[in-house]
């Protein structure tokens, strides 16, 4: 078995760093116990020398030998983690084989390296791999959080680890004074089920700070078990109108998350009131999302009064939103909706951009009360209208539609700019169906 790590040394000194993991890992599987430990010395030299000087996929590999080797890795992976004159990404392996190895010792080694640690990186980096290792690391990390200098570090571990032993210290943090170290601790507990936790996010909604309270009002949005909590809507309603606008786009989604009628006015009245462009964006995406009759009503409602105080994109985007809809009875009413749209004179058709968005909205709806306004526009003086109703003609059922207007086609009195959008039309076809 020597001769195997007298080939590794010889491929280390040609910086065969693959050969080198290769017959390292070679020789571990196959010595016997106390051959290995006798040569750990050299074992551990070599697989040091693959981490510093290998690329990543060399990296990875020899990674797979610091586990078989055991306890005595620790040491000299913990002096190449400290090493900042070492690459970066050396450095970030030792800890994640550190974090992998599920010993004792090395969790004692990471956790007296996160408490001296002044390098931001590096903290970082045990922080991960203390989350590695999982349950047995939760006692630890749950130390770390009495000091300032750890807390951050340590509820960053703590959130990653994701078991139902973390609530506790979790929540123990949940109202630090500093509010990276809050927004950490309100995202990780969205993730679990405790009872305790909706009224801590509920509380975080009205943080002072603004990043705090983004977090708190996403991780109510992930939480669907709170869907219907009687008083959730009416607690995100004064966050549609923070100084920040981030967090107003958040309280839009999770509104639309929530997906209860109540929010439906709250949104609609956002959305009219000449709110930043992003803002509407969200505003219309969580009506959609609400997805009932009255949620759609209210999209109507926009699109009856254009122009008034909406720009073109959300014009766009509510048109788009409406090809989305999802249940069967009120995607037919989205399909009227739009059909009239585009017969009501209104001065929305008057937008070839918004012509051609209605086009791929009707596509999208696949519902047989679209063919004839995606036959209407064929017609449209517009080219790229044209080229988008065929695409959405094409989504409803291609060889029915074709039949149809080849029918259309044979008829004396169609008119003429009708019959040429018919004929682009076929065009654009007859490769693609044999036809």
């Amino acid at each position: 078995m020597s001769d195997l790590i007298t080939q590794a040394q010889a491929a280390a000194t040609q910086a065969n760093w693959s050969a080198v993991a290769l017959l390292l890992h070679r020789f571990l599987v196959e010595a016997e116990p106390n051959a290995a430990q006798a040569s750990s010395s050299q074992l551990l030299n070599l697989a040091i020398q693959v981490l510093q000087a290998g690329d990543f996929q060399e990296q990875w590999e020899v990674a797979k030998v610091f586990p078989l080797i055991g306890q005595p890795a620790i040491a000299p992976l913990m002096t190449l983690l400290e090493d900042d004159t070492a690459e970066l990404e050396a450095r970030w392996f030792a800890a994640r084989i550190l974090g992998n190895l599920n010993d004792p010792v090395a969790i004692i080694a990471l956790v007296n390296q996160l408490q001296t640690s002044e390098d931001e990186d590096l903290s970082q980096m045990v922080a991960e791999a203390l989350a590695n290792l999982g349950t047995p690391a939760i006692a630890a990390l749950t130390h770390l959080l009495d000091a300032p200098d750890t807390r951050q570090f340590a509820v960053q571990a703590l959130a990653q680890i994701r078991q139902v032993e973390t609530v506790s210290p979790l929540l123990s943090v949940a109202q630090d004074e500093n509010p990276a170290v809050r927004a950490i601790a309100i995202e990780a507990l969205s993730s679990f089920h405790d009872p305790r936790i909706s009224d801590v996010l509920v509380a975080a909604v009205t943080d002072p700070v603004a990043a705090v309270r983004k977090v708190a009002i996403a991780s109510l949005g992930a939480r669907t078990d709170l869907g219907q909590r009687p008083d959730l809507v009416n607690v995100l309603a004064d966050q549609l109108w923070d100084i920040n606008l981030s967090v107003c786009q958040q309280a839009a989604l999770t509104l639309g998350k929530l997906k209860q009628d109540e929010a439906v006015p709250l949104l609609f009245r956002a959305l009219v009131a000449q709110t930043p462009l992003p803002l509407q964006l969200d505003l219309v995406r969580a009506l959609s999302w609400i997805g009932t009759r009255p949620a759609l009503e209210s999209l109507q409602s926009c699109l009856q009064v254009y122009p008034a105080s909406l720009s073109l994109p959300i014009y766009q985007e509510i048109l788009l939103m409406l090809g989305r809809w999802e249940t069967a009875e009120l995607k037919a009413i989205a399909a009227q909706i739009l059909a009239n749209t585009l017969t009501s004179g209104s001065a929305i058709i008057l937008e070839s951009a918004l012509r051609r968005t209605l086009a791929t909205a009707l596509g999208e709806l696949k519902h047989p009360a679209t063919l004839e306004p995606l036959i209407q526009l064929l017609a449209d003086a517009d080219a790229g209208v044209r080229l988008h109703a065929i695409a959405a003609l094409r989504a409803l059922n291609p060889t029915t539609v074709y039949t149809y207007l080849e029918e259309l086609q044979s008829r004396p009195n169609l008119p003429e700019h009708l019959r040429a959008g018919i004929d682009i039309a076929f065009n654009e076809w007859k490769t693609e169906l044999s036809l």
